[in-house]
This record gives C-alpha cells, structure tokens and sequence, in this order.
C-alpha cells in the first residue's frame, strides 16, 4: 500500500533555509488569485488530519502553520475571501473562486493561540519556509474516510517521514493550551 500524506511532504521533507524573511501566498485561481503577504518565517509545521483544514486534491493530510496576525496581509483579490464557517473557533478566510484556504485567525481574544494566524506554506510562491516537524489530529483521518485499517501505516509513513504523530497537537502546544487554562484559573 503507497501512503500518501500531502504533495509538498511524500517525497521527503525538505528542510527550510533558516532565513526565510517571508512570502506571498497564492490561491489556486488562474484568473485573478487572491494572494496575502507573510512577513517573516512560519512556526509549528505540520501535517493535519483534522476535517476542517483545507487539503490540496489527493491529499490524506493538510499542511498548516503560524504566523503572527500582524505579518499577514492581504494584497490582492480579497474581495474574494469569505470565512468558510463563521462558528468554528479558526475563521478560515477561502477564496470562493478555487475554495483554497488563504489563513485561518482566532478572533476570541482569550484563546490561547491569540494573535496567530494558521496558513498553508505550500501556497508561497518562494521557497525555503520551516519544514513541518510533526502531525497533528491523525485519527482525525478517519473522519475524512481514511479506513481504520489504514492507520498503522500512515503513522508508520509519517515516523518515516520524521513527522511524530499525534491524536491532538504536539506537547509543546498542548503546554501552551495547558498554561493558558492554569493562568486564566489563577487570575
């Protein structure tokens, strides 16, 4: 059985340059993409089995990372963009042309991942962004119509890959979320 996890991550994970200043991301459009600035390099890739997150065709998996809200900005074609479900706590902002996912922002101020904006590096036009270094949600898979049988060998595909997987974020986020709860508690 050929596993196949996502497009920018089969053939290997390829190593960011550790200086990537930024880039612009693109849609899928052919006729005027909607294309948003990121400032700076992306934190926390990985892959994601979650049903929400936008997934190129043929993918089992999305590639998501963050960024800083105020490193993202729209420079063309946002007239394009709509939030895909205004009730789900990322607002994923899609083109309505191509569906493509441009970034998703938390607008509950008292979320711990305030402030952050999701994106798909695989959208950048430049290359050299921080690789994806685990996954996230993998049983999640199972929800898109991954059979349960399957999953011994994505998990094997992904360690393979050097890509820790987990039923929920990795332990430093999940410490992140942890702390967040406690320091509200205290207050």
């Amino acid at each position: 059985m050929t596993v196949h996890i996502h497009p920018s991550v089969d053939g290997g994970i390829k190593q960011g340059s550790g200086h990537f200043a930024g880039g612009t991301l693109v849609c899928k459009c052919s006729d005027k993409p909607v294309k948003v600035g990121v400032k700076g390099d992306v934190a926390h890739n990985h892959a994601c089995g979650c049903t929400k997150c936008w997934k190129p065709s043929g993918a089992t998996f999305s590639v998501v990372a963050v960024v800083p809200r105020e490193n993202v900005t729209v420079l063309q074609n946002g007239d394009k963009l709509r939030i895909v479900d205004q009730a789900a706590t990322i607002q994923r902002h899609a083109c309505t042309g191509c569906g493509t996912h441009m970034f998703g922002r938390i607008e509950n101020k008292g979320h711990a991942f305030y402030g952050l904006d999701f994106i798909h590096p695989e959208l950048f036009e430049e290359s050299g962004s921080a690789a994806p270094g685990f996954a996230a949600f993998v049983s999640s898979v199972i929800e898109s119509g991954v059979k349960p049988s399957d999953m011994t060998a994505i998990r094997s595909r992904l360690k393979e890959l050097g890509l820790e997987p987990y039923d929920c974020l990795s332990p430093a986020l999940m410490d992140v979320l942890a702390n967040h709860v406690a320091t509200a508690k205290a207050a």
